[in-house]
């Protein structure tokens, strides 16, 4: 059985800082300490994304969105533990 958490992301790229800021709509917002310039942004966000849940950066996938702030990632996750551990961080950034 596939351990996949999809998540929905609002980018902000040019920050000070790459981190996870709360919600916009149903989406996670994040800021990106990278410029939207030659996939710089989305490097980012995949390196964020694989440190935050803790995989390989290779099991996380950009879906779509690459050239625009929406964007819907998949992380690839061990088992069941790795994604309700990862569903209750997206809940606690999201301010749920």
């Amino acid at each position: 059985m596939a351990h996949t958490l999809k998540l929905s992301i609002h980018a902000t790229p040019g920050a000070r800082h790459t981190e996870a800021v709360g919600a916009r709509g149903a989406a996670l917002r994040v800021r990106l300490a990278a410029p939207p310039v030659d996939g710089k942004a989305n490097a980012a966000l995949l390196a964020w994304a694989a440190r935050a849940f803790g995989v390989p950066q290779r099991q996380v996938e950009l879906l779509h969105g690459a050239s625009g702030r929406q964007k819907t990632l998949a992380i690839h996750l061990p088992d069941a533990a790795a994604l309700q551990a990862a569903q209750a961080l997206v809940a606690c950034w999201m301010g749920a």
